[in-house]
């Protein structure tokens, strides 16, 4: 037995695409050590580094970086194999959430995005260091938008890319769920690979089984459970109330990450005018500042009495003033607090970003809130981020952050596949539509 898969020794691994290191947080809870970190960014990779003593950071750009994140393997490591390499490449450039990047089956558009090819140094790394276990996580788009194929010049997604590069070595195991069904208090839906390396005994346990190497969900309907609302969610962080009104209101002293920005008279009032546990937003609003409560329709900005803008989100220039157009479903709007908070994304602190808005305070929620919102335990170590980076950059490192909660039940299913070659272990059917939906969405078939 190996020291990567010795129960008596800490199963070692390498982290791509670390962001912060969050997401490696519970892959550590789990039993994971990481050894060496990789991470464009190299604040965000301090970050990381103050959170994972034991490992070696790579900073830079990782299709110029590999071969250093491989000799800083062997350095440590000499010849043996880790247990584990977990990627999160970038999303941005696979994203649906802006038409700007054409259609998903576009494989021109999609290669507008050199970060969608990010894949091809995740093959690199684990053609070289042969990993028991290879995961991959990217939002559900990373299973269709396709790009062209750098070699055949073929469509294709660069998930289904990433698997036939590997396909001689490794099972490939699709997944695609919303982490509300393990226990993450919001909605995100996320793909995830797991390559199982086919000389291992895991590989074929896993075959023999009909199993996929993820958790059994602990939240989801369908597996009797319920998923967290935000309401119950944000009583239980237990922090005390902020108001975006006043520079005092909007922070709290005892809490360093618990503020939220400051905002204009008019924005405030627009965002007071939503009734607090409505879910509704300002786009519903009909209080006009001078007149209060008036009857008008959907689409009007002013007061029909008094000429008064009304509390709505307005946009002002040539001509009459008009109404903001676009994303009116989830912008400007309060979160509903009978449902796991929207998905914590980069643009948390905007007001008109996607449902950011407190449910029942007149504010965004603060960094402290999507922390806890993303399972970012109390006491991970941000180091002065916010001091040399700012607030934009703090709330990009949550709001990219893989929610540790998800790592850690994952990491101890990938721990008792190493460490037990037979067992009923509490693994997900191979048939469960998670695995199916991934599957079919990535043009594999069923098992």
């Amino acid at each position: 037995m190996t020291e990567a898969t010795s129960p008596a020794v800490a199963p070692a691994a390498v982290s791509l695409f670390s962001n912060c290191g969050a997401g490696d947080v519970g892959f550590g809870a789990a039993g994971f050590r990481f050894r060496v970190m990789a991470e464009l960014v190299e604040d965000r990779l301090d970050v990381a580094l103050c959170n994972h003593l034991n490992a070696q950071g790579v900073p830079g750009d990782l299709r110029e970086t590999w071969r250093e994140v491989v000799d800083r393997w062997r350095l440590l490591r000499g010849a043996a194999a880790p247990a584990l390499v977990a990627a999160c490449p970038p999303c941005q450039g696979m994203s649906t959430a802006r038409s700007d990047r054409g259609p998903e089956n576009d494989p021109d558009a999609g290669s507008r995005d050199d970060r969608n090819l990010l894949v091809l140094p995740i093959s690199h790394i684990t053609k070289t260091l042969a990993p028991t276990f290879v995961v991959v996580e990217n939002v559900a788009a990373f299973l269709r938008r396709k790009v062209r194929d750098p070699e055949s010049g073929e469509g294709i997604s660069a998930a289904l890319l990433l698997v036939r590069l590997l396909a001689d070595e490794y099972d490939v195991h699709p997944f695609l769920t919303d982490l509300a069904d393990y226990g993450v208090p919001q909605r995100r839906k996320r793909a995830f690979l797991t390559f199982v390396r086919r000389a291992s005994p895991v590989a074929e346990v896993l075959r023999r089984e009909g199993r996929a190497p993820y958790p059994l969900p602990s939240h989801a309907p369908d597996y009797g459970g319920e998923h967290i609302r935000l309401d119950a969610a944000l009583a239980k962080f237990e922090l005390p109330p902020l108001d975006g009104e006043d520079p005092m209101l909007a922070k709290n002293s005892e809490r360093p990450h618990h503020f939220v920005p400051v905002w204009p008279m008019r924005q405030h009032r627009m965002v007071a005018a939503i009734p607090p546990g409505s879910g509704t937003g300002a786009w519903e609003n009909n209080e006009c500042p001078g007149c209060g409560t008036v009857e008008t329709d959907a689409e009007t900005a002013e007061c029909s009495a008094c000429g008064e803008l009304l509390l709505r989100p307005v946009v002002l220039g040539e001509g009459r003033p008009r109404l903001v157009r676009g994303f009116r479903r989830a912008s400007y709007r309060r979160m509903e607090p009978a449902r796991p908070a929207a998905t914590i994304t980069t643009a948390s602190g905007r007001v008109g970003g996607s449902r950011t808005i407190h449910p029942f305070e007149n504010r965004v929620l603060s960094p402290l809130e999507c922390a806890l919102l993303q399972t970012i335990p109390t006491d991970f170590d941000w180091g002065d981020i916010l001091k040399r980076r700012g607030v934009s950059e703090l709330r990009a490192m949550i709001g990219e952050a893989v929610p540790p909660r998800f790592t850690r039940m994952h990491g101890e299913v990938l721990v008792s596949l190493l460490t037990h070659a037979e067992g009923d272990l509490p693994l997900i059917e191979q048939t469960d539509r998670r695995c199916e939906n991934a599957r079919r969405r990535l043009g594999l078939g069923p098992t």
